[in-house]
């Protein structure tokens, strides 16, 4: 069986997707479009671009990309199945040429159609759309996924080596909420370590805030993740899905403070394990939150979320 991942996978986290594939002895190839760079030939060649994309909407880099795509899966070979993930990157026709090499064109979205919108792509391009966004697959009709558990399950030690809540962000519209929270925390003694990546720190932000320009992939985080008492999750603006955070939280078996109320439709949803926050209003987070043990999960509801499963539901093995 022959299957084709193609991604823009910059924080690292689809691969994981083609590993579980070749677990199952599956010829499987991950394109990470993340990689290309296209080379101007000459200053001509920028200028001429820049006043296509100006004047006549034509990207010539992103025509490059595209011709890249389609040349790399004809090389693979035709496939039982193609999962594109950001189908949004590519045009419509480059999607419907890339149908032609396989036998099950799918796509998974984690992100929320209202940030990156695929309505030129909804008709006759896919055989099954899949998306982490709860109200996206109500309202498109998109058979509904969340994202998944990559990490092997920890054991539950009964303490951990800090007391830190934790979280690695970047700097956006979330900010301003994460900096109050790092305010609240610092008047009540709690510690915390949160990462920052972003061009330039904002003026008045907590001193304790750890700033970075360079990204930072979850391979590196492993200690912080190991070792911190509980994770932070700060909702993006017109997100519904729940991050990859929140796995990583259910593998390591840690609590989760989040700003996503969706989390609460969820059947791992508990409220000695996570708590969720209002943006809009005061922040209070209970004592009693922060000295109670993890309650771990049922086995059968943690195994719903693992990449095994995820999977097996995605190409109905």
């Amino acid at each position: 069986m022959k299957i084709c991942l193609i991604s823009f996978d910059s924080t690292y986290y689809d691969h994981n997707i083609v590993a579980e594939l070749k677990k199952r002895n599956i010829e499987a190839n991950h394109l990470d479009i993340s990689k290309f760079k296209y080379k101007y030939t000459s200053i001509f060649d920028k200028i001429s671009n820049a006043v296509n994309k100006t004047f006549f909407n034509k990207n010539k880099k992103v025509t490059a990309l595209e011709d890249y795509i389609v040349n790399q899966v004809k090389e693979w070979g035709h496939q039982d199945a193609i999962l594109f993930i950001r189908p949004d990157k590519i045009s419509l026709k480059t999607h419907l040429e890339l149908k032609k090499s396989t036998n099950k064109y799918l796509a998974y979205i984690y992100d929320s159609c209202r940030r990156f919108p695929i309505d030129h792509l909804l008709d006759g391009v896919f055989d099954e759309i899949f998306s982490f966004d709860l109200i996206d697959a109500k309202k498109y009709n998109f058979t509904f996924i969340s994202n998944y558990i990559y990490l092997p399950k920890r054991e539950l030690f009964s303490k951990p080596t800090n007391e830190n809540i934790f979280i690695v962000i970047s700097i956006d519209e979330r900010f301003d909420f994460l900096n109050k929270l790092a305010n609240y925390l610092s008047n009540h003694a709690i510690p915390f370590k949160f990462i920052a990546v972003g061009k330039k720190a904002p003026q008045n932000s907590n001193q304790n805030i750890i700033y970075s320009q360079n990204l930072v992939f979850p391979e590196a985080l492993q200690t912080d993740f190991e070792n911190s008492k509980i994770f932070l999750d700060l909702i993006r603006k017109d997100h519904n899905g729940l991050s990859f955070r929140i796995f990583e939280a259910l593998a390591i078996q840690k609590k989760i403070i989040t700003t996503n109320k969706s989390i609460s439709e969820y059947d791992f949803y508990n409220p000695n394990n996570i708590l969720i926050l209002d943006e809009n209003a005061t922040i209070v987070i209970n004592p009693e939150f922060l000295a109670t043990p993890y309650e771990p999960l049922d086995e059968e509801i943690y195994n719903k979320y693992t990449i095994e499963n995820w999977v097996k539901t995605v190409f109905k093995f």
